[in-house]
């Protein structure tokens, strides 16, 4: 494979586009730093076919990145590889208002072929291709200039290694015939909601301290100025009022600004600095939540009774078995939530349709439901039918 020195101008990243445009995949890659910023800043791309690589500097003076967002973005007819890229999609989404499509992700793959929850890069490289990768540079400061060699070397072997592998993880999930299991993952993925929503509804990300619709109606003003603020700053909002502050004061709302100098989480500045007065100002325009924006009544996790718990625990136990028979990491079937709601009498869950209904479903809603037991075998745990199947739920 030929890897490019690092590209800082246009017109080389032009050429390589157009190259690239005529594969039917490319393997994608970003460094980033956010810890001191609201917005991930963008510090490095990089892109890789089965026959080339290269690394892009957007911070280089100059450097249009036009034609390779318009390859990520608008160029349908070649698929877009990443690794757990729900970072990389939310940086170029920021940067074009669109996400890559069509759109592949071998962690989510790996999953649905066995190789475990959330698997690292390092650990499906190593898994599929045995190579030990140079873990030197992962703390690397990528905002800084310029980049040395083992920088640029460390950056591009994601991109090289993972054109190796996808391939590899494609033909599996055709032999298994898994291939269409993604197709739901991978629309989640695209999903801008995750990652750009209107500062209004900041406030539905947050822990809700009641169903008081007054409290709502602060907290909902509160958590949009703070996104406004940590937008317009560009700073983490965690830095301009944490979470838990922040649903105290729309508990327990100060009367005047001086009130803030006790409030915990606030330093005694925010008695007369700006910021203290455009949180006062946020509060005084706040009204009560409106009863068609009130957050459901029913629990997002049903409780449970005595025995829908061991229900649960039943369930935990006939997903472990059936995603260790299948191969498929038992977070990609179903959630320890998604259990308890099934447990507890919900039945519009993910795992009661399509192939999760097929390898679990049908099975944990025949347990619930009284027509599948555990046994005990010559010592060896066994699933025992008491009924016939149920077929899937229809809608």
């Amino acid at each position: 494979m030929k890897i490019h020195p690092l590209i800082t101008q246009t017109a080389p990243l032009t050429e390589l586009v157009e190259r690239l445009s005529k594969h039917p995949f490319v393997a994608v890659d970003t460094e980033f730093m956010r810890e001191n910023s609201y917005w991930p800043e963008l510090c490095l791309i990089q892109i890789a076919s089965t026959e080339e690589a290269a690394a892009i500097d957007p911070l280089a003076e100059g450097l249009d990145l036009t034609p390779l967002l318009d390859l990520l973005v608008d160029n349908p007819e070649v698929l877009k590889v990443f690794h757990a890229g729900s970072q990389d999609l939310e940086i170029i989404h920021n940067l074009t208002g669109k996400v890559p499509v069509p759109l592949f992700d071998t962690q989510v793959a790996a999953m649905a072929l066995g190789h475990g929850e959330q698997v690292g890069y390092s650990n499906l490289i190593e898994s599929m291709l045995g190579h030990s990768l140079d873990k030197g540079a992962r703390f690397t400061d990528w905002s800084r200039r310029p980049l040395d060699k083992r920088q640029i070397d460390y950056a591009i072997a994601d991109v090289t290694h993972l054109s190796k592998v996808f391939p590899r993880l494609l033909e599996k999930l055709k032999k298994t015939g898994r291939g269409g299991w993604l197709d739901e993952e991978m629309e989640r993925l695209s999903d801008t909601s995750s990652f750009a929503f209107p500062p209004e509804d900041a406030w539905k990300r947050l822990r809700l301290p009641s169903r008081n619709p007054a409290v709502l109606g602060r907290l909902k003003a509160l958590a949009g100025w703070r996104e406004t603020e940590a937008r317009t700053k560009n700073i983490p909002r965690g830095r301009i009022v944490k979470d838990d502050t922040l649903v105290e004061l729309a508990a327990h709302p100060p009367k005047k600004q001086d009130d803030l100098g006790k409030v915990r989480g606030l330093s005694a500045g925010w008695r007369t600095n700006d910021i203290g007065v455009r949180l006062m100002e946020a509060l005084a325009v706040s009204e009560p939540l409106g009863q068609d924006e009130m957050p459901s009544k029913e629990p997002r996790r049903p409780g449970l009774t005595k025995d829908a718990a061991l229900v649960s625990d039943l369930l935990k136990l006939l997903l472990k078995i059936r995603a260790k028979e299948s191969g498929v990491a038992p977070k990609l079937i179903a959630r320890s939530d998604d259990l308890e709601s099934l447990a507890a009498g919900v039945r519009d869950l993910k795992m009661l349709s399509g192939w999760r209904f097929e390898e679990f479903g049908r099975d944990a809603l025949d347990l619930v439901e009284g027509r599948l037991g555990f046994a005990i075998e010559n010592g060896k745990l066994k699933m025992s039918r008491l009924a016939e199947k149920v077929e899937e739920p229809t809608a």
